[in-house]
């Protein structure tokens, strides 16, 4: 497995998104080809993309809060967790002056680096792409949604 950095650590779910929206998309784009050309059932393909669209719509949603809910739950605990165990302090403390962007890019600092890199983002209030792009040696997380 190639080693995870910024530029890599965006997953994909390949049944997803290399085959069920693909799919869907190419049937939407027909379903809405199919309305305008057909003078008898332009009503009925129309209903057909209407319901296609919403069909991906609705996947896509779904699929993405149930386990994206879970997981910032998980993360939250995580870097609670973490940070108690580097400084000995509450993290939850200070958690209120933190997006979740900011603390889930923390996740991915060393533990030589979280505390420092915590303190940066406090103070200068770093956006959650700047955070990653200052980690030195990164953190992979293989196991996210």
């Amino acid at each position: 497995m190639a080693k995870q950095n910024y530029q890599n650590h965006v997953r994909y779910y390949p049944a997803h998104h290399f085959v069920f929206y693909p799919v869907l998309m190419i049937l939407t784009g027909a379903s809405i080809y199919y309305a305008v050309k057909s003078d008898e059932y332009t009503l009925i393909w129309t209903f057909i993309a209407i319901g296609l669209f919403m069909t991906g719509w609705l996947s896509f949603m779904l699929r993405q809060h149930y386990a994206l809910n879970n997981q910032n739950r998980i993360v939250r605990l995580e870097m609670r967790f973490r940070y108690y165990l580097l400084t000995n302090q509450r993290l939850d403390l200070l958690e209120n002056q933190l997006s979740f962007g900011q603390l889930s890019a923390l996740r991915f600092a060393s533990d030589e680096e979280l505390v420092a890199l915590t303190e940066r983002t406090l103070k200068e209030n770093l956006a959650p792409n700047e955070i990653k792009r200052s980690i030195k040696n990164w953190q992979p997380d293989h196991m996210r949604v």
